[in-house]
């Protein structure tokens, strides 16, 4: 536990699926004691943002729901990543519920627009790089805008903001060349971002987990198993686990209880890491 994050106002974008990893990432927050804002697209957008791809307005709101049975507090928000009017006005919701913000976790992605190189279409492309690195950009750009004018916490510092990448952000695979482009992107956006922001106290992290099977997961392991000619999704799973050390895929806890280590006092001189959460499936 860390006694550090009791009231910390955190912001977890893309977190509107119950059984995604932003939705483990805003409980394990919440039984630490953190105010949640509970951001996600809430509808869905026509092929670039399907059902299996966005956390819709009900299960925001059950989001929001477990995170007061937990006996945290929290609100929710709608809003468009690739429109940077929407980040800010969740930022200006955060304050306005809230009063400030000393936590940013860029969880929103794209990650469903895969395909081979050579058929990748301009919208999907531009829909991938748009919502994984430039609606992260605006999430930083703002949320910082906001620690900065708020100022230190004693020896926590500032805030804290912790990007969700991938074992893509370090390694290429096939069909997925938006998706690692943007998730590599990720790590020079916030390395960057720890030079600029160290002066003012604010660590900028990303945590880099493997495969995670949530709901989204589960799409991607049935779009992979047979665009990458495996006889079922058993037997590309059993290909996946073969290849990480610890021996198994892994769990939204996994990346939550990263998340959780970054925003704490524990991590008070860690700031510009890559940190992999892959069962030393990458290790770089």
């Amino acid at each position: 536990m860390y006694p550090d994050l009791k009231d910390k106002v955190a912001i977890v974008t893309g977190a509107g699926r119950v059984e995604g990893l932003g939705a483990s990432i805003v409980r394990r927050l919440a039984r630490e004691g953190a105010k949640l804002v509970v951001h996600d697209l809430g509808r869905t957008k026509g092929d670039m943002a399907p059902k299996h791809g966005v956390g819709l307005a009900d299960e925001l709101a059950e989001v929001a729901r477990e995170v007061r049975e937990l006996g945290a507090e929290a609100t929710t928000f709608t809003g468009d990543m690739l429109v940077e009017a929407d980040v800010e006005a969740l930022v200006a919701h955060a304050v306005a519920t809230f009063g400030r913000v000393d936590i940013l976790v860029n969880n929103a992605g794209v990650g469903y627009l895969f395909g081979p190189l050579l058929e990748m279409t301009q919208e999907r492309w531009d829909t991938t790089l748009g919502v994984n690195l430039r609606g992260s950009f605006f999430a930083i750009k703002h949320a910082a805008r906001q620690m900065v004018k708020q100022g230190p916490q004693g020896d926590w510092g500032t805030g804290r903001i912790i990007s969700v990448g991938s074992r893509a952000s370090k390694s290429g695979s096939s069909l997925t060349a938006a998706y690692v482009a943007s998730k590599h992107g990720l790590i020079g956006l916030t390395r960057s971002a720890a030079v600029e922001l160290g002066p003012h106290k604010i660590n900028v992290n990303v945590v880099c987990p493997n495969h995670v099977t949530t709901g989204l997961g589960a799409w991607q392991n049935e779009y992979m198993a047979k665009m990458r000619g495996f006889a079922s999704v058993e037997e590309y799973l059993a290909a996946m686990r073969g290849r990480i050390p610890l021996g198994r895929v892994g769990l939204v806890d996994d990346t939550a209880k990263a998340v959780a280590f970054l925003c704490s006092s524990e991590a008070v001189y860690v700031t510009g890491e890559a940190m992999n959460v892959s069962g030393g499936e990458e290790m770089h």
